[in-house]
């Protein structure tokens, strides 16, 4: 960031001050008041995570390294384009601040969650959720009702039995999912885990779903999920940070080696835009109590957000 970066409110902002909403967005505390496109929504929740918990820190921490991004909008040099200036500007980005938990309670959380998408979206606004783990997927899917395909970035297929009652974890949220007559496909991304099994990957492949493996990616890049989505429909996307490479995201306990690559992503997330409708999206499992001294992989998950969210913006003003 330069010496002198403004907003669009042609304030001066320094990455280390100010209130810490999503890219310095106005903040909601009634959703039912909510005006804007898109509506940032966290869910600090990890009791879903089998092994290290601290996931329940990553909604915090994403935004406030989306302060880092001044200037009113985000640049990319190498197309020489500006990303979401008007949406900034215009303030239709919204950030609505966390779901209520209720601590060892997930049916309660993920209850509060659903309701909240569902008021959200009947705001007109389109839900953007930062985690937590990957439990929250499922709720907020669920919150849809219209006939739509899943997406999933991510190192692991979350797709294990509902055993013993565990209903919500973060492995359970894909074979949840897919059991729902409003998601028409769903789509696995960069699946590369030895720690999944053979069986969760039959019953997925059984059950409809396409998995893409890094071998295919590498072999024809990350744009080439395109081949495998509906053109037009639309679509909810699910972004695990484990998707990328454990290389670059050492606040992840679930990090895998042989991920994407932050080029890769990048060619993903615009083929995604480019093909499909996006009607939501969230991001996930960022720890940042792992995380090494300058937050890089917090940093990482509000780049790839924020990205994310610009290449959306961009495709609805086409």
């Amino acid at each position: 960031m330069t010496a002198n970066m403004r907003g669009a409110d042609g304030r001066l902002n320094r990455a280390y001050s100010g209130v810490p909403t999503f890219l310095r967005s106005d903040y909601c505390d009634d959703i039912s008041t909510l005006d804007a496109d898109y509506a940032v929504l966290g869910v600090p929740y990890d009791d879903g995570s089998p092994f290290v918990g601290g996931s329940r820190f990553c909604a915090r921490a994403v935004r406030e390294h989306s302060l880092r991004f001044g200037g009113g909008a985000l640049y990319d040099i190498a197309e020489d384009k500006e990303y979401l200036r008007e949406a900034l500007a215009n303030r239709r980005i919204v950030d609505c601040g966390d779901v209520d938990v209720a601590p060892s309670r997930g049916d309660i959380t993920m209850a509060n969650l659903t309701n909240d998408v569902i008021a959200i979206r009947e705001r007109g606004a389109m839900p953007i959720v930062l985690g937590g783990d990957h439990t929250l997927t499922y709720p907020v899917v669920r919150a849809f009702d219209e006939p739509m395909h899943v997406i999933q970035l991510d190192a692991h297929l979350d797709y294990t039995p509902d055993d013993q009652g565990l209903t919500y974890t973060n492995s359970t949220s894909m074979r949840l999912i897919h059991q729902m007559e409003h998601v028409t496909s769903l789509t696995q991304f960069g699946i590369r885990s030895m720690r999944d099994t053979k069986q969760n990957a039959d019953d997925a492949r059984a059950n409809g779903g396409r998995i893409v493996t890094m071998p295919e990616i590498r072999k024809q890049g990350g744009a080439c999920i395109a081949d495998h989505l509906p053109a037009g429909d639309d679509c909810y996307v699910t972004i695990d940070i484990d998707a990328y490479d454990m290389s670059l995201c050492p606040g992840c306990i679930s990090a895998e080696p042989g991920g994407l690559t932050y080029e890769e992503m990048q060619e993903a997330l615009k083929a995604i835009t480019s093909t499909v409708n996006v009607v939501g999206f969230d991001f996930v499992e960022v720890n940042p109590p792992l995380d090494v001294g300058t937050g890089v992989t917090s940093y990482l998950g509000a780049l790839t957000v924020a990205m994310f969210l610009g290449y959306i913006d961009e495709a609805r003003r086409r």
